[in-house]
This record gives C-alpha cells, structure tokens and sequence, in this order.
C-alpha cells in the first residue's frame, strides 16, 4: 500500500491550501487516517485524524477552527482543508494510514505514511 499526498505550495498568511492524499496498492482495511507535520529542526507533530469509518475527527489545538480533515471513501482519500493559514503552519505535512487499534493523535500507532507536501505560509 502506498500514500500518495499533493497539494502543497506556497501562500500568504490567511490563504487556503486543501491537501490530499490518495491509497494505492492492495485494499486493505483502514480504521483511521491522519495528517502530521514536520518543522525544519522539529519533531513530527500531529495535525488532524479522522475514523475511516466512524467519521470520528480529531485536531490538534493548534488548527482547531482553520483545518478540516475529511475523507471520500469510495476513493480512499483524505483531505485536509486549510484556511486562515499562519507562517507557523509551515511544514512538510505528511499523511499516514492505520489498520486497527492505536492512537489517533501518535504518530507510532500508524503503519503507512506518504511522502509528504511542502507547505509554506510567508508572512
């Protein structure tokens, strides 16, 4: 199985950018699916994660209000709209997929990752 994200770019400070990421490779049973991202000289820090099934959401405090994680089922993908984006929202974002059981908010309890999306906020 692999994970494939795009919809990165550059933007201004207040701009939208809606990431997805899309499941390739033999089908396999999903219980949730997530966005994390990382900072130049920081650790992997979660975003958002959504129940693949359940539709269950949860968020990190620090997009809570700007991002919307989401997922189209039938074409086994998630989506992460972002608006009211901040220069601290600057990372590459990566998304990851989970068979059972786990965390939503570790990165740990999460088997398959992409390859992440630059996302750059300018001020």
């Amino acid at each position: 199985v692999q994970l494939q994200a795009s919809g990165g770019g550059l933007v201004q400070a207040g701009g939208s950018l809606r990431l997805s990421c899309g499941g390739t490779g033999r089908t396999l049973v999903i219980d949730r699916m997530a966005w994390f991202r990382q900072a130049p000289g920081q650790e992997r820090e979660f975003v958002s994660a959504i129940g693949w099934n359940s539709g269950n959401v949860v968020d990190a405090e620090s997009v809570k209000g700007r991002f919307t994680i989401s997922r189209d089922k039938p074409r086994r993908t998630v989506f992460l709209q972002m608006n009211n984006l901040k220069p601290e929202d600057t990372a590459v974002y990566f998304c990851a997929a989970a068979r059972a059981g786990g965390s939503f908010r570790l990165s740990g309890d999460y088997e398959y990752w992409g390859q992440g999306t630059q996302v750059t906020v300018s001020s």
